[in-house]
C-alpha cells in the first residue's frame, strides 16, 4: 500500500499540484490568467469526452447496461447520504444541500488523475468508463434540489406532489423544476462539453483518431499538469475558508470520500467491472464537483455558502483524493476482487 501511495505522490501531476499549494501558502505572485484557466478546463472536458466517445463506439449498450445503472444508483444514493450526514452533525439545510450536490456529482480532474495513475501502475480499465463521468455529473444535483424542496414543503405543510408540479398558487417559481435550474444542471458548461464531446467521439469513432490524437490524446498528460498546478494554487486559497468552520468540517471532507469511494468500489464490483474499472467507479463516487454543482447551486440555492461546499470539495477532498484517495480506492478494488 505504501509503495502505491508513494508512487502516486511522486507522479508529475501530484507534484505540480503540491507546487501550486506551496505557491499559495508562501503568498507567491504565481497565478494563471483567467482565460488560460478557462481554456485548460475546456480542453480537459473535451479530451475526456472525445476519448470516451471513441471507445464507446466499440461497445454495445448491453455491455454497459450494468455500469450505467450502477452510476445512476450512486448519483441518487450519495446526495441522500451526504444530506443525512451533514444534518446529523448540525449543518443547516441549505449548506447541507450544497454539499449533497457537490459530493453527489463528480470531479472530472480527479477522474483524469486516476486514469493517469492506472497508467503508471499498468492497470487496464473499461474504455467506456468516461461515459460514467457524464452519467454521474447531473443526477445528484437534481436529486439534491428535489430533497431541498421536499423538506421545505413538508415543514411548511404544503402537499409535496402539487408543489413539485408547480400548481400551488403563488409558489410555482419555487418549484425544483425551475427552468433556470434544469438548464444549468443539464446544459451548463461542463455537462454540455462532456456530453457533446462524447457524442462527437461516438459518432466519428476511431476514424477520427488521426485528427484528434495529436492534441487531445498525446498532449493530455502535459495539459493535465498545467491544470493541476493552477488547481493547487486555487485549493491553497480555499483552505482558509474551511478552517473557520472547525475541524469537524475538515474531517467530513476526508470521511465522505472514503465512505463513498468504498460504496463506488462495491457498485463497480457488483457491475462486473475489472480492477481498473472498479477503481474508477470508486474514484467517481469518492470525488466532489467544483465546476458543475457550484454553477447550479449559485442560481438554485443562493443561500448556501460557497466557502463551505466549494471550499470543502476543492480545498480538502480534491487534494486528499489526488494524493491518498486514488491509491486507497485502488487497494479497495484489489481487496474485493
Amino acid at each position: 500500500m505504501l509503495d502505491i501511495i508513494s508512487h502516486n505522490l511522486l507522479s508529475p501531476v501530484v507534484l505540480f499540484f503540491i507546487l501550486g499549494l506551496i505557491a499559495s501558502f508562501v503568498k507567491s505572485d504565481l497565478k494563471f490568467p483567467g482565460g488560460l484557466s478557462e481554456g485548460l478546463t475546456i480542453y480537459l472536458l473535451i479530451a475526456i469526452g472525445l476519448k470516451g466517445g471513441i471507445e464507446l463506439s466499440e461497445h454495445s449498450l448491453s455491455d454497459m447496461a450494468k455500469p450505467i445503472m450502477g452510476a445512476l444508483l450512486l448519483g441518487i444514493i450519495i446526495p441522500i447520504l451526504t444530506l443525512m450526514i451533514c444534518r446529523k452533525i448540525g449543518i443547516d439545510l441549505k449548506n447541507a444541500v450544497g454539499l449533497a450536490a457537490s459530493y453527489g456529482s463528480v470531479s472530472i480532474v480527479t477522474f483524469g488523475a486516476a486514469v493517469a495513475f492506472l497508467g503508471y501502475v499498468q492497470t487496464e480499465f473499461e474504455s467506456y468508463m468516461s461515459a460514467m463521468v457524464v452519467i454521474m455529473e447531473s443526477p445528484a444535483i437534481l436529486v439534491s434540489l428535489l430533497l431541498l424542496k421536499t423538506i421545505e414543503q413538508r415543514k411548511a405543510g404544503i402537499p409535496i406532489l402539487s408543489q413539485n408540479l408547480g400548481i400551488v398558487a403563488g409558489n410555482s417559481s419555487a418549484s425544483w423544476l425551475d427552468p433556470a435550474v434544469l438548464r444549468e444542471s443539464l446544459f451548463g458548461k461542463s455537462v454540455l462539453l462532456l456530453v457533446g464531446s462524447l457524442l462527437v467521439g461516438w459518432f466519428v469513432g476511431h476514424d477520427a483518431l488521426p485528427t484528434i490524437k495529436p492534441l487531445f490524446i498525446d498532449l493530455y498528460g502535459s495539459i493535465l499538469i498545467l491544470f493541476l498546478l493552477n488547481m493547487g494554487i486555487i485549493a491553497g486559497q480555499r483552505l482558509g475558508d474551511i478552517r473557520q468552520y472547525g475541524v469537524k468540517l475538515i474531517l467530513i471532507g476526508i470521511f465522505m470520500p472514503i465512505l463513498f469511494g468504498a460504496l463506488g468500489v462495491l457498485v463497480g464490483y457488483a457491475c462486473g467491472l475489472s480492477l481498473g474499472g472498479t477503481t474508477l467507479m470508486g474514484v467517481l463516487a469518492g470525488s466532489a464537483s467544483y465546476i458543475a454543482a457550484p454553477a447550479a447551486l449559485r442560481s438554485a440555492v443562493p443561500e448556501a455558502n460557497p466557502s463551505i461546499y466549494l471550499g470543502l470539495s476543492l480545498g480538502i477532498t480534491f487534494p486528499f483524493n489526488l494524493t491518498l484517495g486514488i491509491p486507497i480506492y485502488y487497494k479497495m478494488a484489489q481487496f474485493i476482487l
